[in-house]
């Protein structure tokens, strides 16, 4: 059947915007190649028309110059018609292009927002509450564990902490005090007497009292 009808020739892509965008451009640059084109000829003109004297000569180099100056005043408004175009056919795709975002933000929206209404729905409040009850009296009892077994023995009931500080501190100071006063029941200390000046004679010891004064002896052992 393909032999008799023949088949039909696949049709070609239509051209995208993008391609549309890139024909333009391409249009573009070869008008403006030959607006070129056409300045370099002006100039050409102009500096004849310098060098000449006025006369037919003269006029018609001008003429020619008038000429090439339409063409290059066509040119230019072609250009300009064939960018502004490209511009539009860009500015449509940007808008595009932020449609397309917006649509695939709004789709990210609305499955997240199912994902969350799911995860909600498995979310039971007071089954949290109850597991955070059941935590604090599990601390309470944690804490009531750590007292009983951390409490001192043999203590008198009853005291307090800032008394025994407060205490603690007095006796120091009773301990200084004590420390610094003279006690008089202490031993007393003996140093030893000088021999008198010209003898050789030993010297004999003599009791002093803690201030290193001497005392006097006692009568048992002044008979000793």
């Amino acid at each position: 059947m393909n032999r008799i009808f023949g088949t039909s020739k696949p049709r070609a892509p239509k051209p995208t915007i993008a391609d549309a965008i890139s024909s333009t451009d391409a249009r573009a640059d070869s008008v403006e190649v030959k607006m070129r084109k056409l300045d370099a000829e002006l100039v050409k003109y102009k500096e004849q028309m310098k060098k000449m004297r006025e006369g037919p000569a003269k006029e018609a180099v001008k003429q020619k110059a008038l000429r090439v100056l339409k063409q290059k005043k066509l040119y230019e408004g072609q250009r300009d018609q064939l960018v502004q175009q490209s511009f539009n056919m860009e500015q449509g795709t940007m808008a595009l292009d932020n449609l397309k975002n917006t649509l695939t933000t709004v789709d990210a929206m609305q499955l997240a927002n199912k994902e969350l209404k799911g995860q909600y729905k498995k979310i039971n409040i007071d089954k949290i509450e109850k597991i955070q009850d059941e935590m604090e009296d599990l601390m309470e009892q944690a804490n009531e564990l750590q007292e009983t077994m951390g409490r001192a023995y043999g203590l008198p009931d009853g005291v307090d902490e800032d008394d025994l500080e407060a205490e603690l501190e007095a006796l120091g100071d009773d301990l200084l005090e004590d420390e610094a006063e003279p006690s008089y029941l202490q031993e007393p200390t003996y140093a030893a007497e000088l021999p008198a000046a010209g003898t050789s004679e030993p010297a004999t010891a003599v009791q002093v009292d803690e201030y290193g004064l001497p005392v006097a002896p006692t009568p048992a052992k002044m008979n000793a």
